[in-house]
């Protein structure tokens, strides 16, 4: 395995957590990368992105050009090095507005966001790749959730144990009623490594959705999983949450149904003790969860504020990524 990352997010570890095992790694911007980078690989899993609905927000133009440009370009480097396997993370979020139905892999998108554009705009173009020398394979992951080395608080399950853990709250920001689907990351590198095995023929072109039909939640009942994994919690409701437009039910069979080694294994109950396991290992406070080193916006702010980057989310010449 060879790891290439731009590493933004140095430095942004939750203390008490098994460090990763070692692999190689290259640093450098996915805009950057040449067929030199992919000399040797056999497949490529792209993950690199800005990633979930508010961190798109923070510049839809470099948004896009990160995720759409970004994204083809890489898989054109793989292409021209000779890499036959390249799958992207693309994600449930290009349903974006849809109400109340199960929506499978046919569904039409409708995407409200730049993050949930980027990522059907790069679905489409990577597509045109796929030939017999080169397989493509998007998977369009339900909202994570889980414990890992770098942390995030800004996604939903994570946010709400993190602040039952600090507050004694599960903090709702909308009115409850907006439907998600949710997947652990174990789950997520679990589809990926089943598509990297399977035979080219049933997952080439293809689009799968990762998660289970299952683990589709009403934020308010994702709360209240929250509040009964973490003693002494009560529901709040924040003073002018209104409905959340993103709101998306997916049905996650087609997958399991190609590829039995898929069967995802995590459920909300499950992350939800996960995670406010990690939290009272590491013991961070409050000001530290809704801080820099877990809310990737602030991170990605402060650099660009300290001249780490640039407007774009280029590292600017001469500079280093420091640890929050």
């Amino acid at each position: 395995v060879r790891g290439l990352d731009a590493d933004l997010f140095a430095g942004c570890d939750l203390p008490a957590t098994p460090a990763a095992a070692p692999v190689e790694t290259v640093t450098a911007d996915i805009r950057d990368t040449e067929p030199a980078d992919f000399a040797g690989v056999d497949a490529v899993c792209h993950l690199a992105a800005l990633s979930n609905d508010p961190l798109g927000n923070l510049d839809p133009a470099a948004t896009d050009d990160i995720n759409r440009r970004g994204s083809v370009h890489v898989a054109r480097m793989a292409k021209a090095a000779g890499v036959s396997r390249f799958v992207f993370a693309s994600s449930c979020s290009n349903y974006g507005k849809a109400g109340e139905d199960l929506l499978d892999e046919t569904a039409r998108f409708n995407p409200v966001t730049a993050y949930g554009i980027s990522k059907v705009a790069a679905e489409r173009e990577l597509s045109e790749l796929a030939d017999d020398r080169f397989v493509v394979t998007a998977l369009r992951c339900a909202t994570a959730y889980g414990v890992s080395r770098r942390l995030r608080c800004d996604i939903v399950l994570n946010n709400l144990v993190a602040w039952a853990y600090a507050t004694g709250e599960v903090l709702m920001k909308s009115d409850g009623t907006p439907w998600r689907p949710i997947v652990h990351i174990r789950d997520i590198a679990l589809a990926f490594a089943a598509v990297l095995e399977a035979p080219a023929a049933g997952i080439n072109g293809r689009a799968f959705n990762v998660g289970s039909t299952a683990e589709n939640y009403r934020m308010s009942a994702l709360a209240e999983i929250v509040a009964a994994a973490v003693p002494h919690t009560r529901v709040v409701y924040a003073e002018g949450g209104g409905p959340d437009t993103r709101s998306y039910r997916v049905n996650c069979d087609r997958l399991p149904a190609l590829l039995p080694a898929f069967r995802p294994q995590w459920t909300a109950a499950a992350g939800a003790r996960e995670l406010i396991e990690a939290f009272r290992a590491a013991a961070p406070s409050m000001a530290e969860l809704e801080g820099a080193r877990y809310q990737r916006i602030l991170h990605l702010k402060r650099l660009i504020g300290e001249g780490a980057l640039d407007a774009s989310l280029r590292r600017t010449m001469g500079t280093a990524v420091a640890a929050p």
